[in-house]
């Protein structure tokens, strides 16, 4: 028998015919991608929006149906958050993320409030259970990582004051969503509160554990990756970032949090030539989980709920807004800054879909997948298009005024103005 009988044994499984139709599915949408990216480029627009409509149109009920490669598509676009949240975490060091939390911190919280509320009250408005109320409150809390990821590289901003703010309320809310995942995971299958509760502390304890390691080994992690050659250095970081990424997934944490944790260990001559390596690829599936989020969403469930989704998305756009602004302002970012900082929260994606996902395998509420998908399309949309023109959008009177009117909430003047 050959040594790779296995692999042979394997790939007579597969029917030729259906390999054909995966390669001709995935060559399809991959020339789509470069198509569009070109567009984008012309037209001096985000890519992001248009690899999300493109989606949209090879998903459920459209002409061209994306089948057969679907399955490979869904594990492109995990691979993608992976590497989008690898390279962002790169950017940074521990140092800069703890003193981006110790400021945030208090931003972070109020996040939370402003924009979960929402969620759970419209939720208790159209007459839904408090369970799937509070599961669309999460999907109007966290905004997504993939894409202000991307969007932040495109636009070439990580070298912006604001970026670390932005980053630290990202983790902050990513860190929620540890605890909230497993506890509504439990309490949707009808188990104990106290059951939830340890799920919940098992997930934050082991980021907390990351954490420490980041802030603790980074030269250690970094040297013991570390190799002249180019191919054994990429395929250490790419052997460790999907390690980590998918131990973080099997305690309920999020694959980006690990990721994003695993960037901000690596340092020095490490993280620079990472930095070099990685782009190509990193763009290539980035690009893939964009296609893969619009083929989830089905385009004939949005109509019924459009209005109420529109609602909440110019509501919660508001309130993110208000959020970012305030989170920049107590880091003394100018008006500027905090506009940016405040638009750029806008985009919700991934998580959002995950957690709707739960009420929809659990039963909970028939329009909760629907709603969410169309809330999260506009805000993808829009958000992507909002942070490529922030710089050309005149700063609204309250974010530009002086925050001596909001010190009584705790907000500091700033030291300087915008980068």
């Amino acid at each position: 028998m050959p040594p790779l009988g296995g692999v042979y044994r394997a790939v007579e499984t597969v029917q030729p015919q259906e390999v054909s139709v995966v390669l001709i599915e995935l060559g399809i949408v991959l020339l789509v991608l470069a198509g569009l990216g070109r567009l984008a480029s012309r037209i001096s627009l985000p890519s992001v929006p248009l690899y999300l409509l493109a989606g949209l149109a090879m998903g459920e009920g459209s002409f061209f149906r994306v089948d057969a490669g679907e399955e490979f598509l869904a594990i492109g676009a995990q691979i993608g958050v992976v590497l989008l949240l690898l390279l962002l975490g790169l950017e940074y060091s521990p140092a800069d993320l703890k003193q981006g939390l110790k400021t945030t911190w208090l931003a972070g919280l109020f996040d939370g409030v402003a924009n979960t509320i929402p969620g759970i009250a419209l939720g208790l408005i159209l007459g839904w259970s408090p369970a799937a109320s509070l599961l669309l409150g999460g999907v109007t809390y966290v905004s997504s990582s993939g894409i202000i990821a991307r969007l932040l590289d495109d636009f070439e901003r990580y070298a912006n004051r604001e970026t670390t703010v932005i980053l630290s309320l990202l983790v902050m809310e990513d860190i929620v969503m540890a605890g909230f995942l497993p506890i509504m995971a439990v309490i949707l299958v009808g188990a104990s509160m106290v059951q939830g509760a340890i799920a919940a502390g098992v997930a934050i304890g082991v980021v907390a554990v990351a954490f420490f390691v980041s802030f603790r080994f980074s030269t250690h992690v970094s040297r013991a990756v570390q190799s002249r050659s180019r191919e054994l250095l990429l395929l250490s970081v790419l052997g460790l970032s999907f390690l980590v990424a998918g131990l973080a997934e099997a305690v309920q944490i999020s694959t980006a949090v690990g990721a994003f944790l695993l960037g901000l260990t690596l340092s020095g001559q490490v993280a620079d030539e990472v930095r070099t390596l990685m782009p190509p690829l990193r763009d290539v599936f980035g690009g893939i989980f964009f296609v893969f989020f619009g083929l989830t969403i089905d385009p004939r469930d949005l109509v019924p709920v459009l209005i109420p989704a529109l609602i909440l998305a110019v509501v919660t756009a508001v309130t993110k807004i208000v959020t970012g602004a305030w989170a920049a302002a107590r880091a003394g970012i100018g008006p500027k800054g905090r506009w940016r900082t405040g638009l750029s929260l806008i985009p919700r994606g991934e998580f959002s879909i995950i957690i709707a996902g739960l009420g929809v395998a659990a039963g909970v509420e028939s329009q909760l997948g629907p709603l969410a998908a169309a809330y999260v399309l506009i805000l993808a949309v829009v958000g992507s298009v909002l942070m490529r023109l922030a710089n050309h959008i005149p700063v609204p009177r309250l974010i530009g005024r002086t925050p001596a009117s909001m010190e009584p909430l705790g907000i500091p003047r700033p030291t300087s103005g915008d980068p």
